[in-house]
């Protein structure tokens, strides 16, 4: 399994923003988080944190998703806590591209070319105190310095590609191998997540993790060690 502080950043990486807390009160969210683990946010003239306040207390709530066939199920419910600052101009470029993976607004335009103007959108990020987080298998809090110390699993995007495509493609051998695994039926069988360490599977309503004999190095021997698990060699 992923180290705690790395899979909680390999989670964040792929989730969206679901809602924004300014000083106790609920506000617009539109952004993504970017390569460092922030969230980053588009805010429009007259939403509350477009007159930033230094001391200005925010609490980004990210909701990771998993699409199981028509159906949209949380893997992970994350809330980044810290304060807004605005991002440098230098890095406004590459923080615009971490929203608009995520929210595609015309206002990220505005807010690259007319930065620093008053009347303009503004892009602000968190400067991260502690993030809780909820799993559906654990839940706690890490602090700032052990967050943004990991770094999500790097075969994070093509462990998304190959979910997807098993899902969507190779649920009846994937049911198989789980079968052969377990030594019994399964019931409905979903693949729930993908890591270097191994495979977790949604069998009906539980989670049962699959470790990999070694942890894959590439995304070659991720496929490589998914499909022993689909076709029991």
């Amino acid at each position: 399994m992923l180290p705690l502080a790395e899979r909680i950043r390999t989670l964040a990486s792929t989730s969206t923003l679901a809602k924004l807390t300014v000083d106790g009160g609920h506000s617009p969210a539109r952004g993504g988080v970017d390569e460092g683990g922030r969230p980053v946010l588009l805010v429009h003239p007259g939403e509350p944190l477009h007159g930033l306040r230094e001391d200005a207390v925010v609490a980004v709530n990210l909701t990771a998703m998993r699409r199981l066939g028509t159906v949209t199920h949380p893997r992970a419910m994350i809330e980044v806590q810290g304060w807004a600052e605005a991002v440098p101009e230098s890095q406004a470029r590459s923080a615009a591209v971490a929203v608009a993976a995520q929210c595609a607004d015309e206002g990220l335009f505005e807010a690259l070319e007319r930065y620093g103007r008053p009347d303009a959108p503004r892009l602000l990020r968190l400067d991260v105190a502690q993030v809780v987080y909820l799993t559906g298998q654990e839940s706690g809090m890490l602090d700032a310095d052990d967050y943004l110390g990991a770094t999500p699993d790097p075969l994070t995007e093509t462990a998304e590609r190959v979910v997807a495509h098993v899902n969507e493609s190779h649920r009846p051998q994937l049911t198989a191998g789980v079968a052969r695994q377990l030594g019994e039926d399964p019931g409905e069988v979903w693949l729930w997540e993908l890591d270097r360490y191994g495979a977790t599977v949604r069998v009906d309503d539980s989670l049962v993790r699959f470790p990999w004999p070694v942890p894959a190095r590439s995304g070659l021997c991720l496929e490589t060690a998914l499909r022993g698990l689909l076709c029991g060699c």
